[in-house]
Formats: structure tokens, C-alpha cells, sequence
């Protein structure tokens, strides 16, 4: 691919933390300089325990409970970001549903390239949907949905 032929311009490596983040990476990384790509890198969080007054829950919702994991979550964001060189403009932690995020985050940032790793469910966890898919389907770009190993 010649620097004129370029397909992607910026793309929009979305993460969630799995164990197979490590392979998402390594696929991004590859993609962003096939392309010599912006890159820009997001994680939704969006399940923080909400406490349930009938059965109560796990982890209690405190603010110093939502401020560790926040933290715990920056923290592994940046680590990516600097194994990727991504700019701290360009590092995104958004609340929210993770296919309405990535997707207004996408077009907000005209991106063309969307990076999601997929699990490759099938049956039921078909059925309930994947980010990946959501993402598939709703993106305003292209979507590289990098299979990651059954979980």
C-alpha cells in the first residue's frame, strides 16, 4: 500500500479490557501504520454496580468504590495509549452504552475505521448481542471486528 493509496485516516481503536486486549493492540497497532493513521483509542464503561434494594449487590456503590475503579480504568487506558502513542486528546473514557458511544464518538471525530475485537458467540450469546455487533451495525464507517479466541 502506497502512502497515496491510503484507506484509513484516523481510526477509532475501541477497548473494553478483556484478556485478548493485548492482540487488539497488536491488530491496531498494524493497522495505524499500514495506513499511517491517526489513531484514537475509547472504553464505555458501563457497569458500574448499581446497588439493587431488594438483594443489595456484590460490590457496594460508594464514591470511593466508583472513584477506584475509575481510576483503575484510566490508568489501564493510558497504558495502552502510551504502548500506542496516542495523544492524551485522543484517549476517551465515556459512560454510557458502549454501541451509542462508540459509534457518536466515531462520527464526532470523523473517524473512518472503527477497531472491535469479537468473541464470535454463537446460540444464546447471539441471540443477547456483542458490542462488536451492535457496533457493526450502527457505525457510520467501516468496522474491523478482530476475532478473539471462545471465552
Amino acid at each position: 500500500m502506497t502512502r497515496q493509496s491510503k484507506m484509513y485516516k484516523h481510526i477509532l481503536f475501541a477497548v473494553d479490557f478483556s484478556e485478548d486486549t493485548d492482540c487488539l493492540v497488536e491488530r491496531t497497532s498494524e493497522m495505524m501504520l499500514l495506513n499511517d493513521a491517526k489513531i484514537s483509542i475509547v472504553h464505555v464503561l458501563d457497569n458500574i454496580p448499581m446497588p439493587d434494594m431488594s438483594y443489595g449487590t456484590i460490590i457496594p456503590l460508594d464514591y470511593e468504590t466508583e472513584h477506584v475503579l475509575l481510576e483503575q480504568t484510566k490508568a489501564q487506558l493510558n497504558k495502552i495509549g502510551l504502548k500506542l502513542n496516542v495523544p492524551e486528546n485522543q484517549r476517551w473514557l465515556i459512560w454510557g452504552s458502549p454501541k451509542e458511544e462508540i459509534c457518536a464518538l466515531a462520527e464526532q471525530e470523523n473517524v473512518d475505521l472503527i477497531i472491535v475485537g469479537s468473541h464470535g458467540r454463537h446460540g444464546l450469546a447471539l441471540l443477547l448481542g456483542s458490542t462488536a455487533n451492535d457496533v457493526l451495525h450502527h457505525a457510520p464507517c467501516d468496522v474491523l471486528a478482530v476475532r478473539l479466541k471462545n471465552v
